[in-house]
């Protein structure tokens, strides 16, 4: 089965960090997720299939903040940090998800600061895609399904990951992290989404992590600049590194019909969003 299907409606998972922390793990590292991947793989495998036994069709690797450069501060080299990439999308497969999404997380995620919810790191769209392309490569090798481009917070970013994601004969989706109707750097969400406008290879435009209420003039806006299904994976409303937040709010099943009949195609949570929220999306989608 090609990705994504022609129709209906696809679960994606919720946040792996949340899951994670209802197991009982610690995330207060700069590698966050990506520790697990180093030291207790099998926890990232309990989580991810947290997620499939919730209804969950697709699952996001642990990858989102994995790359050769915080690997290194840890002393681990290039060969070993291309295994650890290749081991988050292996981990994922192994839940038994229908699919399985390569998260490739901003550079500001490897920063450990916060600074992907800003953007406007102050390199040249040349300058991203040459940090973004080898940790591409590493996931790839491993064969995911789809490229998850995730939390991309400004338009400069966008253009590089789908420069870097050219002709590499995989899909992917590219999701923003928005404020309102513009980018978390402040730019147009025309000018971001217009980037994949041309990309064959990127196969649904969207949002992530961002307050519930931003999604559907969002995904109105993806589908209107791209002509592509849109993907929408918001957090419960509040973010936070710790991951300690309330459940997240009962809401979002309620909010996922009007995405869908908005264009939106891929359809999940983000932060502070677990496998309950994300069993009762199911629930409220139709099957696909």
């Amino acid at each position: 089965m090609s990705f994504p299907p022609p129709s209906g409606p696809v679960v994606l998972d919720g946040g792996l960090s949340d899951q994670l922390v209802a197991q009982g793990r610690d995330l207060g590292d700069e590698l966050w997720t990506a520790r697990l991947l180093v030291e207790e793989p099998e926890q990232l495998l309990a989580a991810h299939t947290a997620y499939v036994r919730a209804g969950a069709r697709v699952v996001i690797s642990g990858s989102y903040q994995a790359s050769f450069e915080g690997f290194a501060r840890r002393g681990i080299g290039r060969r070993a940090a291309a295994r650890l990439l290749g081991d988050s999308v292996r981990l994922a497969r192994a839940s038994g998800a229908r699919w399985v999404a390569a998260s490739v997380g901003p550079y500001g995620a490897t920063l450990a600061d916060g600074s992907e919810y800003r953007g406007r790191y102050g390199l040249s769209a040349a300058e991203l895609e040459r940090f973004h392309r080898p940790r591409i490569e590493a996931l790839l090798a491993a064969g995911p399904d789809v490229l998850a481009l995730e939390t991309i917070p400004d338009a400069v970013e966008a253009e590089a990951l789908v420069r870097a994601v050219r002709g590499c004969g995989v899909p992917a989706w590219l999701s923003l992290t928005v404020a309102g109707a513009a980018t978390r750097a402040g730019q147009p969400l025309d000018e971001a989404f217009g980037a994949a406008a041309a990309a064959d290879e990127v196969v649904a435009v969207g949002v992530n992590c961002c307050a519930p209420a931003d999604v559907l003039p969002a995904v109105t806006r993806a589908t209107a600049v791209t002509g592509r299904p849109a993907v929408a994976y918001p957090n419960s409303g509040a973010w936070s590194r710790s991951a300690r937040r309330p459940s997240s709010p009962p809401s979002l099943p309620s909010l996922a019909p009007a995405w869908l009949a908005a264009g939106a195609r891929l359809l999940g949570g983000c932060c502070g969003v677990g496998p309950d929220t994300i069993a009762a999306m199911a629930r409220a989608l139709p099957a696909s």
